[in-house]
């Protein structure tokens, strides 16, 4: 239901009678004649020139005006009903005017009433012989009844015929023997277009209102708009205040804008005052509600009310666009000010930049923002200082995050559960809460703007790089070291290495060697458990015991069991460490070999010979059937193992040129131990000495492309070592 044009009780004409027994009204703000001023002083009150009537005038119009947009538009109403009532007053029903109650310059007190009461003070100094033209249409209605039904056209034009009259009667000096009596009747002109003016801002804030405003109203509206400004082009030359501009064009905006404020303001104060105890859902829900406000507002407008105004040349969709965008602006920043923590800073920057700055903001596709760029939401230094607010809250909810993910992995550590097995692999969860942490908050932040999604990435990437080495620290502490758990978290810092660095490529590279550093430490750990388990094997091996038990076998078994844990390890590191393990058992085994607990001769030397070549091979064939892809280890023990069961002693320098050949990080004293194993000659002892030293001084630069494997063996000088030397 759209709003209709009110009547009122009575119309406005100037000969309205009064009541006879009605007392005069006073007129507040106004000072009476003192007893003691002198006649002249009298006189001069109660006379006043043209002049003082129109500097009173101006003064009255310009409160007059300014009042009305603050005022209550009933209030508005009734206060021009009530100046007309007073106009419409004869000098034939009143009472005379005591001569101490004469009124001075209107415009000195506040009120509603003051315009009119003043009037009333002019008309009862007005000539008897003058009589009050009536103020009325040809069909008889009076202009205020025009006004208050919207005839807004009409009214004006009856307006315009009076004010030429007055115009012209003033051009012929009609009124020089009585120049109030021109201030009286312009000064009604005056208040009527001030009705005027006031009945548009009425309709300009009804017609967004619930009722609405018919579209013939608004059409009115802007027809009387442009025959104004038409009628009044520009200040006349001679400074005719009647003839002054009315600027109603500007009137309207004003209105258009302050009624934009007032219904952006008006929306979610009811979330406002629970917001701080709501924090973020609170303001999230009076975004959407102010959303929702303007977005229902401007689709009125550009559907119904502009098309109305669009007849008379009415920018009407502009200027409510601006008018709202000024107002949202307003209310954001006030909003922003009182924004805190990290969750309402975003939701106030994501709804500027992905809400209301979306193409699709006004729910159909052929209506946009703007045909023209409006300036910022939120101003330049505002925006900045949101960002940088929420960038510093940012730092330290990450940083919880990251503090939240180690208390989970900790609570599971506890209850003692073993890693699921996801696609025959150990899985932990970390990978993905780093990555969703880290993913979520750059996908957000990218949802605002490049530079926060920069930002963002720098601040997920150095508390990640203050993550690691503190959850390795704490893992390692722990009681729950174990295979599994060491390779699920193997599996997740390769998950984070590689997916981190392919999805945000430059932004995590300072992170990969911390990531390969973690990745290395685990595998060490995980070393350490084999270690551990099989070292006591080790020295069951090369003694007299050993000639004739198989003692390697349950060495092998719990290799292959550290193996089956490998499986679920991803491949390269699994490969890595598998190698790692394959040469700890050669080196260890060689470590054995060349310090025996217990020394071979003649016979018992031969069957150790031919022991470590069946010990060498069963090693190499486990490593190969496990995956091992350390070919290189293959070939030591049984280098070994031939130059202690060769028994065509020149054929022994032929041997050692192809374990030092195959291994250049052999020492000098590791040959001494293999040759006191043997125990030559002194002679060709010292031969294969020097032969050796020639081959180990022309390979020492050559490291084998970084294999090691005797450097780490540790031989005793013992008194078999110093007989060999000699």
């Amino acid at each position: 239901m759209q709003t209709t044009p009110r009547t009122v009780a009575a119309g406005l004409e100037l000969h309205s009678h009064k009541e006879p027994g009605e007392p005069p009204t006073p007129v507040p703000g106004t000072r009476r004649a003192s007893s003691g001023e002198g006649p002249s002083t009298q006189r001069e009150a109660l006379m006043p020139g043209l002049g003082t009537f129109q500097r009173a005038f101006s003064r009255v119009s310009q409160r007059a005006t300014g009042r009305a947009s603050e005022e209550d538009p009933g209030l508005l109403r009734r206060s021009s009903r009530f100046l007309f009532r007073s106009l419409r007053r004869s000098k034939d029903h009143r009472p005379a005017v005591d001569q101490g109650q004469a009124t001075a310059v209107p415009g000195a007190g506040p009120g509603p009433e003051e315009p009119s009461r003043a009037i009333d003070g002019v008309r009862q100094q007005a000539s008897p012989r003058e009589e009050p033209e009536e103020l009325e249409s040809e069909a008889g209605k009076s202009v205020a009844d025009l006004i208050t039904e919207w005839q807004l056209l009409a009214a004006f034009e009856q307006l315009q015929r009076l004010e030429t009259r007055l115009v012209a009667e003033k051009a012929s000096h009609t009124f020089e023997r009585d120049p109030t009596g021109f201030a009286r009747r312009a000064m009604d002109v005056c208040l009527h277009y001030d009705a005027l003016a006031a009945e548009i801002r009425a309709i300009v804030r009804e017609t967004l209102g619930p009722d609405g405003v018919a579209a013939d109203a608004l059409a009115e509206l802007a027809r009387v708009v442009r025959a104004e400004e038409e009628a009044h082009p520009g200040p006349p030359a001679d400074g005719d205040f009647l003839r002054t501009p009315r600027r109603w064009r500007q009137h309207w905006e004003d209105e258009v804008r302050r009624s934009a404020q007032e219904r952006v303001q008006r929306a979610g104060a009811g979330e406002a005052a629970g917001e701080a105890a709501e924090g973020a859902s609170g303001l999230a829900r009076l975004l959407a509600e102010l959303g929702g406000l303007v977005r229902r507002d401007l689709q009125k407008v550009r559907l119904e009310v502009q098309p109305a105004y669009a007849a008379a040349g009415f920018p009407a969709w502009e200027t409510y666009l601006r008018a709202y965008h000024g107002a949202v602006a307003q209310r954001l920043q006030e909003l922003a000010r009182d924004a805190r923590g990290c969750e309402q800073l975003y939701i106030l920057l994501d709804w500027a930049a992905n809400v209301y700055g979306s193409p699709d903001f006004l729910g159909a596709p052929d209506l946009t923002l703007s045909t023209e760029p409006l300036p910022p939401l939120l101003a330049p230094e505002v925006w900045a200082q949101l960002e940088s607010d929420y960038t510093s809250f940012l730092e330290t909810k990450i940083a919880s995050c990251f503090e939240s993910i180690l208390q989970l992995e900790q609570s599971r550590w506890a209850a003692a559960v073993d890693p699921e097995v996801l696609q025959g692999r150990y899985h932990s969860s970390l990978s993905i809460d780093v990555h969703m942490l880290v993913a979520e908050h750059v996908k957000a932040a990218g949802a605002i703007s490049a530079e926060l999604e920069a930002t963002t990435l720098r601040i997920s990437a150095r508390a990640l790089g203050l993550f690691l080495p503190r959850f390795e620290k704490t893992f390692l502490e722990s009681e729950a070291v174990s295979e599994p758990h060491l390779g699920a978290y193997i599996n997740a810092c390769e998950e984070l290495r590689t997916n981190l660095l392919a999805r945000f490529p430059g932004a995590f590279t300072e992170l990969e060697q911390p990531l390969v550093a973690a990745t290395c430490i685990f595998q060490k750990r995980l070393l350490q458990g084999l270690q551990h388990n099989v070292q006591p094997l080790f020295r069951l091996l090369c003694t007299k015991a050993w000639l004739t038990q198989d003692t390697l076998q349950p060495l092998m078994d719990k290799v292959v069991a550290f193996a089956g844990h490998l499986e679920r390890v991803a491949p390269p590191r699994a490969q890595e460490t598998l190698q790692e393990a394959h040469r700890y058992v050669v080196r260890e085994y060689l470590a054995q070999a060349l310090r025996p607990r217990e020394r071979f001769r003649g016979a018992e030397r031969l069957t150790s010979s031919q022991k470590m070549g069946l010990d060498a091979q069963a090693i190499g064939d486990t490593f190969r059937g496990l995956g091992s892809e350390a070919r290189w280890l293959d070939q030591a023990i049984p280098c070994v193992a031939d130059i202690l069961g060769e028994t065509y002693k020149d054929d022994i320098q032929r041997h050692l040129e192809a374990l030092i050949g195959s291994y250049p990080d052999i020492r000098h004293e590791h040959v001494l131990a293999i040759l006191a194993l043997r125990r030559l000659g002194r002679r060709r002892n010292h031969r294969l000495l020097q032969r050796a030293q020639d081959l180990l001084s022309a390979g020492r630069a050559d490291t084998a492309g970084g294999r090691v494997l005797f450097e780490e063996i540790q031989v005793p000088a013992s008194v078999d070592l110093l007989i060999t030397c000699i």
